[in-house]
């Protein structure tokens, strides 16, 4: 393989490790209904702000949100909405499995 694939790969890897967190992937979704402030999520995950705000850096740090910072409140919008297509094929691949898994009981 050669250096600029196995980059581009490794962007990628980076990007799915990102959102390899269940509350990383709810920050998403929530993201995906309009931005949101730290505190919001905060409450919506019932976590503290220093949880809230770092799981929201490693979804920053891979491009998948981005900040507003307004007055004393931050809040986050999701840059690329396309993202939520990778949740699609991730639900198909669940129910695909269910179904063979189902087939293989019954």
């Amino acid at each position: 393989m050669d250096k600029k694939r196995q980059h581009r790969l490794e962007a990628r890897a980076d990007i799915i490790k990102a959102m390899g967190h269940p509350t990383r992937l709810f920050i998403v979704e929530e993201l995906s209904r309009g931005e949101r402030c730290v505190c919001e999520l905060r409450d919506m995950v019932d976590a503290d702000v220093s949880t809230v705000s770092k799981h929201l850096s490693v979804l920053k740090r891979a491009g998948l949100v981005e900040d507003d910072k307004r007055g004393l409140q931050v809040y986050y919008r999701l840059c690329c909405p396309c993202i939520l297509k990778f949740f699609g094929c991730i639900e198909t691949v669940l129910k695909e499995n269910a179904r063979r898994q189902q087939e293989l009981v019954g």
